[in-house]
């Protein structure tokens, strides 16, 4: 659980209803305190009025009217945010998700989810780590990292590149792929039939080998490889 008795809190969403419904959700908070400094409803607003704010966490709606959530992510990352950003949206499709985290999203939550999961998302994030909602997958049914042709040969998989890339053994992979899933070293070790021991030292060697100090620098590192 974090420790933030208050967070500093800014919601960009194109329906006024569901903000004022959100206000209400995060009243019923118990352990945390939320001071929503700022609403924006369009991407252009946001963007306008971010630079003089200095927010612990923004909740992004993708759906908005001028421009797309995941460019509005994209603009984010590159101005080099220090905040903390959960994504709330109907959208379920893998492709979306897979595109948000690669654009800068720390979690990512449908808003037909129970407050009860959006507080837990919201710990997460704020804790580090990403988050995935409940049920939703990175991949498609087919899977992301089936085979294609290139010049009339079958193509490395995206499993064979990322491992030789950054020299990780089928156990780290294996390990990375369930990090990528948002599951605790225990659920992990449960998957794996191993010690949660042993996956912690699994995964501290695989954030040295691809360079990330953090659960989400490492997820984020494998969406921009497309492993996910």
């Amino acid at each position: 659980m974090m420790n933030h008795t208050e967070l500093k809190l800014v919601i960009t969403d194109d329906h006024h209803i569901f903000i004022e419904g959100l206000k209400v959700v995060l009243g019923r908070s118990e352990k945390i305190k939320f001071n929503i400094i700022a609403e924006a409803f369009t991407g252009n607003s946001l963007l306008k009025m971010i630079g003089g704010l200095q927010p612990d966490l923004l909740l992004l709606d993708l759906s908005l009217p001028d421009m797309d959530g995941i460019e509005v992510l994209s603009h984010l990352k590159t101005a080099g945010v220090d905040f903390r950003i959960l994504v709330l949206s109907m959208y379920d499709e893998p492709k979306v998700i897979r595109a948000a985290f690669k654009a800068g999203a720390d979690g990512y939550v449908l808003k037909n989810s129970p407050a009860s999961e959006l507080f837990h998302a919201i710990n997460k994030v704020m804790e580090g780590d990403t988050y995935l909602s409940v049920g939703l997958s990175l991949t498609n049914q087919s899977g992301m990292n089936s085979r294609f042709m290139q010049n009339g040969k079958l193509a490395p998989s995206y499993d064979d590149r990322i491992v030789k890339k950054f020299n990780l053994t089928k156990r780290e992979l294996e390990v990375l792929k369930l990090v990528g899933q948002a599951l605790t070293n225990k659920e992990i070790a449960g998957e794996l039939y191993i010690s949660d021991q042993t996956v912690s030292v699994h995964r501290k060697n695989i954030m040295r080998k691809m360079g990330a100090t953090s659960s989400a620098g490492l997820i984020k590192i494998a969406y921009e490889n497309n492993l996910f």
